[in-house]
């Protein structure tokens, strides 16, 4: 269903942000909606900065850091606001938080988003059948989609509202 970056393609090595977005491009590319959208680009990378969602580069130069914090707005960019992200990012962003620290906090996620996985997918494959149950394809094809898209537009809308209280009681 969709790319994700396994911690160990993330390289340690440092680098310029032509390369961060041929990264990004090349291991997401299969999530993007059509050809003309764009995982990451040059302006994003600075907006994020500027919007301190991470941390600036050092000498234009990414580390292993900055492409962890752009994966997790890549994420959540389509279901957080800005200043919600930056209430997120606080925490990855403080002094005590070491490369390494923050490396193995994106170990974790990936291992419990890779865990969760076959669960959206069992969701999304059980939704399809409720709207096939409360109107079936072979009597309109067209409604049942849209009946089904409502179902997962509900539920996405759900836990971003969820996720939005949770972020509310971070202050």
């Amino acid at each position: 269903m969709l790319d994700f970056i396994v911690p160990e393609d993330i390289p340690t090595d440092d680098m310029f942000m032509e390369q961060v977005t041929t990264f990004m491009e090349q291991h997401l590319k299969a999530n993007l909606r059509n050809e003309e959208e764009k995982t990451l680009t040059k302006a994003m990378i600075n907006n994020y900065t500027k919007n301190k969602l991470m941390p600036p580069p050092v000498k234009k130069r990414y580390s292993r850091e900055h492409l962890i914090f752009l994966i997790y707005i890549y994420y959540m960019k389509n279901v957080m606001s800005i200043s919600d992200i930056q209430k997120m990012m606080e925490p990855l962003m403080s002094e005590d938080m070491t490369d390494e620290k923050l490396y193995d906090i994106y170990k974790k996620t990936f291992e419990m988003e890779k865990a969760e996985y076959f669960n959206i997918e069992d969701s999304v494959i059980e939704a399809s059948r409720i709207t096939d149950r409360k109107l079936p394809k072979s009597e309109d094809e067209r409604l049942n989609k849209m009946l089904y898209i409502f179902m997962l537009g509900y539920d996405v809308y759900s836990k971003k509202r969820l996720i939005e209280k949770l972020i509310d009681e971070l202050d």
